[in-house]
């Protein structure tokens, strides 16, 4: 495996730091058994959308047309 710092000038610290998540994600995943599913992304998740209820239509409903956060 190869790193290479593409931008800025990192210390020897922030170095090692980055070197060790990236070991760490790459032993967590081969650590996983095959064919065992992935951990769906909260982001990419449907039903963090549809959770909340939609507006009812009325004359007032543009006022509530905005994305729940």
């Amino acid at each position: 495996m190869t790193i290479k710092v593409v931008r800025g000038n990192p210390t020897p610290e922030e170095l090692a730091a980055a070197l060790a998540v990236v070991r760490a994600r790459a032993a967590a995943a081969s650590a996983a058994p095959p064919g065992a599913p992935k951990p769906q992304d909260g982001w990419s998740d449907p039903s963090r959308i549809a959770a909340h209820r939609l507006p009812q239509p009325g004359p007032t409903a543009w006022t509530r047309s905005y994305w729940p956060g």
